[in-house]
């Protein structure tokens, strides 16, 4: 049983990790992995199947203990302090969390009662955040009447109803439709701007983080890089020149110029971009010799495919997947 009376030190709204090691038996899943998210920040982490996010994630949120290392979260210990560590965390799990037997209040209120939150406090918390999420009309129906994406929505209230410094969503978006997804972005960039908020988000859709403070890619237990979007492009990314020369003796002249370029499909000729100025003498030198040009610069979905590769990485559900699963066919046949 943990010890949770530690003398508090000055709350941040920040998540600190520092050597955290986890294994599974044989298996290794993180390893001395340490990095640092500073308060109202909105922090992606990124990984294939198997590369350690979950498990990091449920080492913050208290559901895990690390073999190893330390966390802390808004400046509490997540194993010595688990209790006042969570009071400063909200979390939306990839897996629907709801009761779909209650009212879009009920959940509300029952989250807001565990949290131990004042009644007035909590009966007001509960008409922002609905507002908040659009879903003010939909207060007194029964979660079951919910599209997923409401549920998704609603379940973000439900995470910030106490109001936590921090919080974590686990592919908050998946399976929702494109409208969905940029509302919820939408919400989460406005709830930053409001509450002075750190956000984490995992995700698959690479191409969602894009406008994220930091990006960290993680795998094999270990972090690989972090940084901003643009960093990380700039670092580890590649931007080229593909062009269509107009005769075979132009694209005979371009490749003996640039012995770097490649074949690409096609008659395609692709070049990398080797500095700032490299264009403008591209363009100086052969700009009326081509047909066609164009300037690809490299998207955080490059840097994550030339970091982690290009294998899909399936793998079986485990026992939490399996027990969902089961969950939801036996209630289809009660139905």
């Amino acid at each position: 049983m943990h010890n949770d009376t530690t003398p508090a030190p000055a709350p941040r709204g920040g998540v600190q990790v520092d050597a955290i090691t986890k294994r599974y038996g044989r298996t290794l899943a993180l390893d001395n992995v340490s990095l640092s998210i500073p308060p109202n920040q909105l922090f992606a982490l990124l990984g294939p199947n198997g590369a350690g996010k979950t498990t990091l994630l449920h080492i913050l949120c208290t559901i895990l203990q690390p073999d190893s290392g330390t966390a802390t979260l808004a400046g509490f210990d997540v194993v010595r302090q688990p209790v006042r560590a969570r009071r400063n965390l909200g979390v939306v799990f990839q897996e629907p969390s709801l009761d779909d037997r209650l009212t879009v209040a009920e959940n509300l209120d029952f989250h807001g009662l565990v949290y131990q939150v004042p009644r007035k406090e909590r009966r007001q918390a509960i008409v922002d955040m609905l507002e908040l999420v659009e879903l003010t009309q939909w207060r007194d129906h029964l979660v079951r009447a919910l599209s997923s994406g409401m549920k998704r929505r609603l379940e973000i209230a439900r995470a910030l109803l106490h109001s936590p410094k921090i919080i974590f969503l686990d592919e908050p978006t998946v399976g929702l439709d494109a409208q969905s997804r940029e509302r919820i972005w939408t919400y989460l960039d406005n709830l930053r701007r409001q509450r002075d908020l750190t956000i984490v988000v995992t995700t698959h859709y690479i191409e969602e983080v894009e406008n994220c403070d930091s990006v960290c890619i993680i795998d094999h237990g270990k972090i690989l890089t972090q940084g901003t979007p643009e960093a990380l492009k700039a670092e580890h990314g590649q931007e080229v020149i593909r062009v269509i020369a107009r005769s075979d003796e132009i694209a005979a002249d371009i490749t003996a110029q640039y012995p770097q370029a490649k074949k690409g499909q096609r008659d395609t000729i692709v070049i990398p971009v080797s500095d700032a100025g490299f264009s403008d003498r591209f363009m100086a030198q052969f700009g009326n010799k081509v047909r066609q040009i164009a300037f690809d610069r490299p998207t955080l979905e490059d840097v994550f495919l030339s970091l982690t590769g290009r294998d899909l990485r399936d793998k079986a559900a485990d026992d939490r997947e399996r027990t969902y699963a089961a969950g939801k066919r036996g209630g289809e046949g009660r139905r």
